[in-house]
């Protein structure tokens, strides 16, 4: 079976919570990477909101200024459901740039 491969993006996220993926269906997320763009360390959330619920995949994680933290790695997924919703917020303004891999529309 043929899978839909998606990459989603969102540039200089900020101190606002920033929606970067919303499932409409089952859907597996293989990747996730925010780049610090500022001259400066920063501190990020990412989590998930499944509509009720903030769920953190990682809380006021520090990047150093020009590097990148790499969410997901050595082939773990994370499975969402219609709804839900990764976002990603950091503590200084316009600062992060978040890069995200998924397939779309897994077998259930």
């Amino acid at each position: 079976m043929a899978q839909n491969f998606r990459r989603y993006t969102k540039n200089g996220v900020g101190t606002s919570a920033e929606t970067v993926l919303t499932a409409d269906s089952y859907d597996t997320i293989v990747g996730i990477s925010v780049c610090n763009v500022t001259t400066g360390t920063i501190n990020v959330d990412v989590f998930i909101n499944d509509g009720s619920n903030d769920i953190h995949l990682i809380k006021s994680a520090p990047i150093t200024q020009g590097s990148m933290l790499q969410i997901i790695d050595g082939g773990s997924r994370f499975v969402v459901q219609n709804g839900d919703a990764l976002k990603v917020k950091s503590d200084v303004a316009a600062s992060a740039d978040v890069w995200v891999s998924a397939v779309d529309s897994i077998s259930t």
